[in-house]
C-alpha cells in the first residue's frame, strides 16, 4: 500500500514538473496578488466575527503545554530528555489544604487552627503570608498575632455563580485582595488572563487589588520594589506590564476590564514547593523552605471548589480542573519572576502587523497553488509548509511571543486551493481547445493524405515540377537576398539557418520589438499549388499554428510568435533558443556516452513529452536534431513539430511514404511510417536515441529480429539490466508492447536513477 502511494506521488511530482512553467497570463502575479487580497480580507473578516478564536486559542493553549517559556525546551522536547525543564519558582511556598486534612479537622476549618498555621508560619521568617481562604464566619482571624502587616487575606466579589463573600473584619482594606479570576467564558472557561486591578465597586469585598497581585507586590515592597502607575502604565521597579485589551493577540473583543495581562504559566510540575496543612501542624516543615518566602495557602478539595480549566486541562498527565490557589501562585510567580528575573511577559503584535503576517502567508498559498499544479503535491507542499508555520509560531511562543497561526494558515490553504482550482481550470479550458484543434488537425491531415495520393495526370505532375523548379528558384532568390529582406514588413532576415525540401530557416531581428531581439523564421512552401491543395494545406497550417501557440508557453518548447501567409507560402515566428542541437552529443558525432547520461537526455525529454501528450498531441518528428540543448541554462527543447510537414514533399531523410505520413527513418516506428502515428511512437524515437548514445549505431543501421521486429542492440552496449529493460519496452516494434505515456517511462527512469549513479561512482 505505501509503495502505491509514493508511486502516486512520484507522478504527481512527474507531472507537476511538466505543467509548472506553463501559464496562460503573462501577469501571473496579478492573479496572485488579487487572490491573496480578497483572501486575506475574507479570513480577516472572520476572524473579526470571533470564528476563529476558539481555534486560534486551542493553538495558544497547545502551545502553551508544548514550552515553558523563558526557560527552555523546543515545542517538541519530550520528558525526560537532556534539556531540563523550568525550575519551581524559589521565592514561593504553597500550603495546600487537602480532603484529608479537612478530614481531620471535623470537615471544617476553624480559625483557630488557621490561627495556628499563621503563627507557625511567622515564626519560620515567612516574608508574605497570603490566606486564600474565605468563610462566611472568620471574626477571630489572625486574633493575637502581632504585627499582621504582611498577612494578606481574600474576599470574594461574585464570581462563578457563587454569592460574594466579604473579607475578615479585622483586617485593614490594604491587605485585601479580591479572589475573582478572570476565564474566557465564551469559549471554554479556560483561564489565560490574570486580573492585577479593578476599579472597586459598592460591594463587601472593596479592594482594587487582585489576591495575588497584593501578595506579590506586598513581597516586592520589602525588597524595596514599588508599584507605579505612570502613563497609563502599571510598573513594578523598572519593569513596564502592558495592559490587555479587547483585541490583543488572537483576542476578538474580549472583555479587557480592569487591568489584565496574559498569564505566562510554568508548567504546573515545577510551579513552587507544596506542603499540606497538616504537615505544617505538626511541624513537619523544615523552617528554611518558609524563610524569606511569600507562602500562599488554599484549598485543593474539590468538595469546597471543583478548580478551574487551564490550558494543561486536556494533557493526560494533568488533572482537568486547576485549583484556584495554584493559579494565584501562577499569578504571584509570574509578577516576581517578571521583575526579578527577567522572566519574559506574552507579547503580541499590533493589528497593523497580523494584518500584513496574514497577507504575507496567502500570498505564500497563492504561489504555491500556482507553482504546484496538482492536487497530492499541493498536499504534501502544503503540509510542509504548515509545518513550517507551525514551528515559526512555537519559536516565536519560545520568546513569549504570541503571534497568530489559525488565520494565517487558513489563508494559506484557501489562496492555494484558489489560485490552483482557477489555474486548473483554466489549463483545463486550454487542455480542451488544443484537443478540438487537434481533432481539426486530423479530419485536415485525412483530406491532405487523400489528395497526395490522388493520381494526376500528366498535365498536373509537370505543373508539380515547374512548381518544384520555381520553388528551388524562390529559394535561390531568397538566400541572395537574406540581409535586405522585411518579411511581413517586420521581420529583418540576417542569416539562413537550414534549408530542406521546399521549406527554409532564417535568424532574423524583429524590428517592432525593443531592441530588435532575435527569432526564428520557418518557410514552409506547398508541394503544389493547385487551389483544393492549397486551401487543405492552408487549414493545416492555421491548425498546427494554433496548437504551437498553445504548447509554446512550456518552457522546453518554443514560443510561437506570430504565424501568417505571404504569396502562398507559409511563414512560422518562434522564439531563438540558443544552443546546439542534441544531435551533437550523440555518436558518431561524439563517442559513447554514460548510462547517467542517456538517464538524464531521456527525462528531459519525455518531461517535455508527458505535457504535449497529455494534450493529445503528437510531436510525429522527435530526433536529435530536433531537440536543442539551450546554451542558457543547459534544458532540453523540443522543436520542429511534424504535423505541418505533411504538405512539403519528401526530403532525402524521410521514407518514400512520407507523402501520407511524417518522420525520420530510424527514429519513426512502423505504425507512423502506415500514417497512423499514437503518442507511443513519440516514446518509440526517443528510445532510439537512448539506444544511439549506447551503442554509437544509427537507429536505421540497427537489425530487427525476424521473428519479433524488435530492433537487436544489446549486444552493442554495456547497460544496466535495468536501463536496457526500460529502453527495450520503449522501442518494441507494435505499439500496444511500449509504455503508453511518458510519465510511465520517467516513473520507472527515477526509480533506476539512485542506483545508476551510485554505480557510476563506485
Amino acid at each position: 500500500m505505501t509503495n502505491g502511494i509514493l508511486n502516486k506521488l512520484q507522478a504527481a511530482f512527474i507531472k507537476d514538473k511538466s505543467y509548472r512553467d506553463t501559464g496562460f497570463n503573462q501577469h501571473w502575479w496579478q492573479i496572485i496578488v488579487a487572490t491573496s487580497l480578497g483572501v486575506t480580507a475574507l479570513v480577516w473578516g472572520v476572524r473579526e466575527l470571533k470564528w476563529l478564536q476558539a481555534w486560534e486559542l486551542k493553538a495558544y493553549d497547545q502551545m502553551m503545554r508544548s514550552a515553558t517559556l523563558g526557560g527552555t525546551p523546543s515545542p517538541f522536547t519530550k520528558r525526560g530528555s537532556s534539556h531540563p525543564a523550568e525550575s519551581p519558582d524559589p521565592r514561593l511556598l504553597v500550603v495546600t489544604i487537602t480532603e484529608e486534612d479537612l478530614a481531620k479537622q471535623g470537615g471544617n476549618l476553624s480559625d483557630n487552627t488557621i490561627n495556628q498555621v499563621l503563627i507557625k508560619l511567622k515564626s519560620y521568617q515567612a516574608r508574605v503570608i497570603a490566606l486564600n481562604i474565605y468563610r462566611p464566619e472568620q471574626k477571630n482571624l489572625a486574633s493575637g498575632i502581632k504585627n499582621p502587616y504582611n498577612i494578606i487575606v481574600a474576599c470574594l466579589s461574585s464570581s462563578m455563580g457563587r454569592s460574594e463573600i466579604p473579607p475578615p473584619p479585622n483586617f485593614p482594606e490594604a491587605n485585601i485582595g479580591y479572589n475573582d479570576l478572570v476565564s474566557d467564558v465564551e469559549e471554554d472557561q479556560i483561564v489565560r488572563r490574570a486580573l492585577l486591578f479593578s476599579q472597586p465597586n459598592d460591594s463587601k469585598c472593596h479592594t482594587q487589588f487582585s489576591f495575588a497581585a497584593l501578595a506579590a507586590i506586598a513581597y516586592l515592597e520589602q525588597m524595596g520594589i514599588h508599584p507605579d502607575f505612570a502613563k497609563d502604565k502599571f510598573y513594578l521597579g523598572k519593569k513596564a506590564f502592558p495592559i490587555l485589551t479587547s483585541d490583543s493577540g488572537s483576542y476578538q473583543g474580549v472583555d479587557a476590564n480592569g487591568y489584565q495581562i496574559l498569564l505566562n504559566y510554568r508548567h504546573p510540575d515545577h510551579l513552587a514547593t507544596t506542603v499540606t496543612l497538616t504537615q505544617v501542624l505538626n511541624n513537619q516543615v523544615n523552617p528554611n523552605l518558609v524563610k524569606d518566602r511569600l507562602v500562599i495557602i488554599g484549598t485543593t478539595a474539590t468538595s469546597i471548589h471543583p478548580g478551574l480549566y487551564t490550558p494543561y486541562s486536556p494533557a493526560s498527565e494533568q488533572p482537568t480542573r486547576t485549583p484556584a490557589v495554584f493559579i494565584h501562585a501562577q499569578i504571584a510567580s509570574q509578577l516576581l519572576s517578571t521583575v526579578l528575573d527577567g522572566r519574559p511577559l506574552i507579547w503580541y503584535w499590533p493589528n497593523s502587523v497580523e494584518l500584513v503576517w496574514l497577507w504575507g502567508w496567502s500570498l505564500v498559498g497563492g504561489v504555491l497553488g500556482w507553482r504546484v499544479r496538482h492536487p497530492l503535491l499541493l498536499i504534501v507542499v502544503g503540509g510542509t509548509v504548515l509545518v513550517g508555520l507551525w514551528l515559526i509560531c512555537a519559536g516565536f511562543f519560545l520568546q513569549a511571543g504570541w503571534i497568530p497561526l489559525i488565520p494565517p494558515a487558513l489563508s494559506l490553504i484557501l489562496s492555494g486551493a484558489t489560485v490552483m482550482t482557477y489555474t486548473t481550470y483554466r489549463t483545463q479550458q486550454q487542455t480542451q481547445v488544443i484537443m478540438l484543434q487537434v481533432e481539426k488537425q486530423q479530419e485536415v491531415i485525412e483530406q491532405l493524405n487523400i489528395l497526395l495520393q490522388e493520381t494526376t495526370g500528366t498535365r498536373d505532375t509537370t505543373a508539380i515540377y515547374d512548381q518544384h523548379s520555381h520553388n528551388n528558384s524562390a529559394i535561390t532568390t531568397a538566400e541572395k537576398r537574406t540581409g535586405d529582406l522585411l518579411l511581413g514588413g517586420r521581420y529583418y532576415i540576417s542569416s539562413v539557418l537550414g534549408a530542406g525540401g521546399f521549406g527554409q530557416t532564417y535568424l532574423a531581428q524583429d524590428t517592432h520589438r525593443p531592441g530588435s531581439p532575435t527569432c526564428v523564421v520557418k518557410k514552409l512552401m506547398p508541394a503544389r499549388r493547385d487551389t483544393r491543395f492549397l486551401q487543405v494545406a492552408r487549414r493545416l497550417f492555421t491548425t498546427e499554428a494554433e496548437i504551437l501557440e498553445s504548447l509554446g508557453k512550456h518552457r522546453q518548447i518554443p514560443a510561437l510568435l506570430a504565424y501568417f501567409e505571404v504569396e502562398e507560402e507559409f511563414y512560422l515566428i518562434e522564439e531563438y533558443i540558443a544552443g546546439h542541437t542534441l544531435n551533437e552529443e550523440l555518436p558518431p558525432v561524439t563517442g559513447l556516452q554514460s548510462e547517467g547520461f542517456v538517464v538524464e537526455m531521456l527525462k528531459g525529454v519525455l518531461e517535455v513529452l508527458a505535457f504535449v501528450h497529455e494534450h493529445r498531441v503528437i510531436h510525429r518528428d522527435v530526433k536529435p536534431t530536433n531537440i536543442i540543448r539551450s546554451a542558457e541554462d543547459n534544458r532540453l527543447v523540443l522543436i520542429d513539430f511534424g504535423a505541418v510537414k505533411l504538405m512539403q514533399p519528401p526530403s532525402d531523410e524521410k521514407t518514400e511514404l512520407a507523402t501520407v505520413a511524417i518522420g525520420t527513418r530510424g527514429y519513426a516506428p512502423p505504425e507512423q511510417f502506415a500514417g497512423h502515428p499514437r503518442l507511443a511512437s513519440d516514446i518509440y524515437a526517443v528510445g532510439m536515441m537512448g539506444i544511439q548514445a549506447l551503442t554509437g549505431i544509427l537507429p536505421q543501421e540497427l537489425t530487427p529480429d525476424p521473428e519479433t521486429g524488435n530492433v537487436i542492440w544489446r549486444s552493442n552496449a554495456r547497460v544496466s539490466e535495468e536501463l536496457a529493460v526500460i529502453l527495450d519496452k520503449m522501442v518494441r516494434y507494435h505499439f500496444s508492447d511500449r509504455y503508453q505515456s511518458a510519465t510511465a517511462v520517467l516513473q520507472d527512469l527515477h526509480r533506476i536513477s539512485n542506483l545508476i549513479q551510485t554505480s557510476s561512482i563506485s
